[in-house]
């Protein structure tokens, strides 16, 4: 159990510290995952800059994930057959989304250079992996030495999808329970992000930082 978002933050980093003589880049998957991130770039000296990516739901149970979205990429589960309209329409509404988060977190900066770093995929806990999946699959276009995917919590199933992945070099987590729900589970304190305070922390540890 997490005291909060905090308390992960500094103890993922504890365990990221063999990467800090390496160029690295950490990516936070917004919002929940940008207090963590921006600790984790703090203790390794490293930029921060945020993954743009999106569930999309399951249309029977929005929690439940049947894949993931980003600017320019799709992946799907491998689950029965559902709707390719509601897919489409879902979607393109989550891309409207992504857009203006972009519009968001990159108002006073461009995204960062990723090719030949270590990009670091940090959030606060993992249901499926289906984002980090996509998310990796993203970075992995930028042309990046390597990608580590840095998380306090997630069930094995996850953790073995991840590891799978061709996109992802190394997943690092700190809890794998067999109990697994939701990741707010194991956090005391798992009150949402708000964009504003996600901007605001980008913001802060991007002027914070000096190579």
């Amino acid at each position: 159990m997490f005291k909060d978002r905090t308390d992960a933050g500094i103890q993922l980093a504890g365990k990221l510290q063999r990467f800090a003589k390496e160029n690295v880049v950490v990516l936070a998957i917004p919002r929940g995952g940008l207090p963590l991130g921006a600790i984790v770039a703090k203790t390794l000296q490293a930029p921060l800059d945020v993954a743009l990516s999106k569930k999309i739901g399951h249309p029977h149970n929005k929690e439940f994930a049947i894949g993931a979205v980003s600017l320019d990429d799709i992946i799907l589960s491998n689950l029965p057959q559902i709707d390719a309209s509601y897919i489409a329409r879902e979607t393109e509404h989550i891309r409207q989304k992504l857009r203006e988060r972009f519009d968001q977190y990159h108002k006073n900066s461009s995204p960062l250079d990723l090719r030949d770093k270590t990009v670091i995929i940090v959030d606060d806990g993992v249901a499926t992996g289906n984002t980090i999946k996509i998310t990796a699959q993203m970075v992995h276009k930028k042309q990046p030495k390597k990608v580590v995917v840095a998380i306090p919590v997630a069930p094995i199933g996850a953790i073995k999808s991840m590891e799978a992945s061709k996109y992802i070099d190394k997943v690092i987590f700190l809890e794998s329970p067999y109990n697994f729900r939701a990741v707010g589970q194991f956090y005391n304190d798992f009150k949402e992000i708000s964009d504003e305070t996600a901007v605001e922390l980008l913001e802060t540890t991007r002027r914070g930082f000096n190579p």
